[in-house]
C-alpha cells in the first residue's frame, strides 16, 4: 500500500468523523459518508484482506511490514476519527436533533439527496437487472423506516447479535446502523454504555468502568465478526457486479428517505438512557400538518445546504484525480 502523508491521513481521519458522527443518528449512515468521500471501496477491501496471516507475517517480518502490507495506517486514521467523533459529537448530535429537529433532519434530507445522484451517476449501465435490483432495494429499505422497534434487551449475547447485525448495516450506504439498532432494541443500551463510559472515566468509578467495557467489548467483537464476514460479499459483488451493486446501494438510500424526512407525527414516545421521553415511532407528514412551526425556508436552506456539501466534495475528489 502507498505511504500516506501526514495531510493525506489527516484527511482520512476527518472523514473518519464525519461517518462516526452520521452513524449515531438513527436515518443517516456512515456508509454513505465514506461513499462519497472516496474511501468505500478501499475501506471494503482493506477489511477483507485482514486475516490470520497478519500474525505470521508479524512473526516472519515484523510489525512495519505487516502495517504497510495490511493498510493499517487507512483503518487507523478512519476508526480514530469514528471513535472521537461517536464519543464526543454524540451528545451534540442527540441535543440538536431534540432542539432543531426539523432543520437537522432538513440537512440531512439534502445530503441524502445529493447522495443518491452521486451514486447514481457511478452506475455505466442501467440494464433490467440493475433496475430491479434498485427497485427491489428501495422496496426493502422503505419498509425497514415503517417496521416498529422491538423493546430492549439486556442480554449480553444479544449486545453481540446486535453488534454483528448494526455494523453491517453501517457499512451499507443508505441504511443506518443506528436505525437498525433502534428497530431491534438495542440503541439504549449501545449509546447507554458509551455515556456511562465517558461518565465512568471523568468520575473514576471502577465498576461502572467496567460494566460499560462490558458491554462495549462484546458489541464490538459482534461488529468485528460482522464486518469480516460480510465485507468479503461486498468485496466480491464490487468487483463481479457492480453496476447491481451500486443499484442497490442507490435504491436503498432512497427507501431511506422516508426515514430522514423533516416533518414527523409522533406516533409513541420512548425513555432513553437519561429517562427522558424521546420519539419512537414516528409517522412522515406534509409540513402544514406539523405540530408547531414547520420552518419551512429555513429547512430547505439547510437542504440546500446538505445538498451542496455533496457536491463540493464531489468536486474537490475530481479536482485531484489526476488527468
Amino acid at each position: 500500500m502507498p505511504k500516506r502523508s501526514f495531510k493525506q491521513s489527516l484527511s482520512i481521519t476527518i472523514k473518519g468523523l464525519a461517518m462516526g458522527a452520521a452513524d449515531v443518528v438513527p436515518g443517516v449512515s456512515g456508509g454513505t459518508i465514506a461513499f462519497i468521500s472516496g474511501i468505500y471501496e478501499e475501506l471494503i477491501a482493506t477489511i477483507h484482506a485482514l486475516d490470520f496471516g497478519v500474525f505470521k507475517t508479524l512473526k516472519k517480518e515484523g510489525f512495519k511490514k505487516v502495517w504497510q502490507q495490511y493498510n493499517l495506517g487507512f483503518l487507523a486514521s478512519l476508526f480514530t476519527g469514528i471513535a472521537i467523533s461517536i464519543l464526543s459529537l454524540a451528545k451534540l448530535i442527540t441535543m440538536l436533533l431534540g432542539q432543531y429537529p426539523v432543520l437537522v433532519w432538513s440537512f440531512f434530507f439534502g445530503l441524502v439527496i445529493a447522495s443518491i445522484i452521486y451514486i447514481a451517476k457511478q452506475i455505466t449501465n442501467y440494464s433490467p437487472k440493475a433496475i430491479i435490483a434498485l427497485v427491489l432495494a428501495a422496496v426493502l429499505s422503505y419498509g425497514i423506516t415503517l417496521a416498529q422497534p422491538i423493546a430492549d434487551t439486556q442480554s449480553i449475547w444479544f449486545l453481540f447479535l446486535a453488534g454483528f447485525i448494526a455494523i453491517i448495516a453501517m457499512i451499507l450506504p443508505g441504511i443506518s446502523g443506528a436505525f437498525i439498532l433502534l428497530l431491534i432494541g438495542g440503541y439504549t443500551i449501545v449509546i447507554g454504555a458509551i455515556n456511562q463510559l465517558i461518565e465512568a472515566i471523568s468520575t473514576f468509578n471502577i465498576s461502572a468502568l467496567g460494566n460499560a467495557l462490558l458491554k462495549i467489548g462484546v458489541f464490538a467483537v459482534g461488529a468485528i465478526v460482522g464486518l469480516k464476514v460480510f465485507s468479503g460479499v461486498l468485496n466480491w459483488m464490487f468487483k463481479n457486479h457492480k453496476n447491481t451493486t451500486l443499484a442497490v446501494l442507490t435504491g436503498f438510500m432512497i427507501g431511506a428517505l422516508n426515514k430522514i424526512w423533516p416533518w414527523k407525527e409522533v406516533l409513541q414516545y420512548r425513555k432513553n438512557s437519561h429517562g427522558e421521553e424521546i420519539p419512537f415511532i414516528e409517522r412522515s407528514i406534509l409540513p402544514g400538518g406539523y405540530q408547531g412551526d414547520p420552518k419551512v425556508f429555513t429547512a430547505i436552506l439547510c437542504m440546500l445546504a446538505g445538498f451542496m456539501i455533496i457536491f463540493l466534495l464531489e468536486f474537490i475528489a475530481n479536482k485531484k484525480k489526476p488527468n
